[in-house]
């Protein structure tokens, strides 16, 4: 499925989302979810409940999953108890297909990237210590789900962490007298309909690749999420980069 921005400028620079856009790590937060729930004979964590919570900030994610199943512990116990779980399968962590060859290429461009992910620091450490390769081309423009540039309770679906990866990147084109680049100049990467939502508010063009359950079960209702916004591809192997001159 595609979908077209009729108003698009030039595309200056790329702003990717994380977890389920780059590297796999949906799975294990899947996989990990329905185990802790197990424990307390709940479940499953289907994908009707995982789409509210994809792509959110831990402790709003953890809310609404002690919320939704009637758990008997605090949010902040919930995301701890889940964090313990997960610490030792973030190795298994892998770049989704077409995701490294992206990254490589655009940094070989010198096309400006930056990740707003709404992993904490922590779990960012886990989940990319062994991914230098892919991880290392953003440099220092990396805000994670904690970082105190992000207002509280302002992450995801909330376009304030895309407004934080865009200073960053102009704070640098600042100090080398280069023009800033604009919102609207932006292509953002998302997987899940919170991130698609806040790249949308943000003013940015978006580039949304669903999981094909998301799909499934939205039945034609993500034309709506994302409007004349952006486009929907199967994977970033299908991304065109010719389509946007990059």
């Amino acid at each position: 499925m595609r979908l077209t921005h009729n108003r698009r400028k030039a595309i200056k620079a790329c702003l990717f989302d994380m977890d389920g856009t780059l590297i796999n790590s949906e799975d294990i937060y899947t996989a990990c979810t329905n185990a802790l729930l197990a424990d307390f004979g709940k479940g499953p964590f289907t994908w009707e409940k995982k789409m509210k919570v994809q792509g959110r900030p831990g402790p709003e994610a953890a809310r609404i999953i002690v919320e939704d199943f009637e758990l008997p512990v605090k949010p902040e116990e919930f995301q701890q108890l889940a964090m313990k779980k997960q610490e030792t399968l973030w190795k298994e962590c892998g770049f989704l297909p077409g995701a490294l060859e992206l990254l490589k290429y655009l940094h070989g461009k010198r096309v400006p990237m930056a990740l707003g992910t709404s992993s904490n620091s922590v779990n960012f450490d886990r989940k990319t210590s062994h991914l230098r390769e892919g991880f290392d081309l953003f440099g220092k423009h990396i805000v994670k789900g904690d970082d105190e540039r992000i207002g509280k309770d302002r992450g995801k679906p909330n376009p304030d962490i895309w407004f934080v990866c865009l200073e960053s990147l102009n704070n640098d084109r600042l100090s080398q007298g280069l023009d800033p680049i604009a919102m609207d100049e932006c292509l953002i990467f998302e997987d899940g309909i919170p991130g698609v939502k806040s790249a949308v508010a943000a003013d940015s063009h978006v580039i949304w690749i669903p999981d094909e359950n998301v799909i499934r079960l939205l039945q034609g209702e993500e034309k709506e999420i994302i409007g004349d916004n952006g486009e929907i591809l199967p994977s970033l192997l299908h991304f065109d980069l010719a389509k946007y001159s990059l």
